[in-house]
């Protein structure tokens, strides 16, 4: 093995952490905004089901769509304020097609479930509610972080140029 290849593994192996732990991070943004999140939807789902007389999965996709507001503010300020900002108009029509069908996801599973199969009674709308949020959640995380809220591509551009440097000249401090 040359003094190349053995610097230049380790340097992989630091630059595939970084990309994890950035991974971990965004994972753990999302999910505490989706925590919030679903804390307002079952909020508003069952105050709008046992407080108005609205069918159950009318007042789920009320519910929905007040979650789908919350979830943009957290996400655009929190999870995903170093992404890039300059297309909002565009930003928001994907966010919202895909909120759309995430709505349209989780929503079906409660009406498969409520209209279906009879399952109606308040603990079984709120199971299948869960569920159908759940599945609709993994939906929205990859379209979030794949087509709304995307990373700079100045960011990726340094960080690969910075590990390049790392790989050619070890011997070389950089300042920060």
């Amino acid at each position: 093995m040359t003094a190349t290849t053995e610097r230049s593994a380790p340097s992989r192996l630091g630059g595939l952490r970084s990309r994890f732990d950035a991974l971990a991070r965004e994972i753990a943004k999302f999910g505490l905004v989706g925590a919030l999140g679903v804390l307002v939807n079952f909020g508003v789902f069952n105050l709008m089901r046992h407080g108005t007389d609205l069918q159950v999965v009318r007042a789920s996709v009320i519910a929905t769509v007040v979650a789908i507001a919350f979830n943009y503010v957290g996400f655009r300020y929190f999870t995903y304020r170093d992404r890039d900002k300059s297309g909002r108009a565009k930003e928001l029509t994907l966010f919202l097609l895909f909120s759309v069908v995430g709505l349209v996801i989780e929503n079906g599973v409660l009406y498969a479930a409520t209209y279906g199969f009879g399952w109606d009674s308040p603990l079984q709308s709120n199971v299948f509610k869960f569920l159908g949020m759940g599945i609709a959640t993994l939906f929205r995380f990859w379209s979030y972080r794949t087509w709304v809220f995307k990373a700079l591509p100045a960011r990726e551009t340094v960080a690969s140029a910075e590990s390049f440097l790392d790989e050619r000249a070890p011997s070389v401090q950089r300042v920060k």
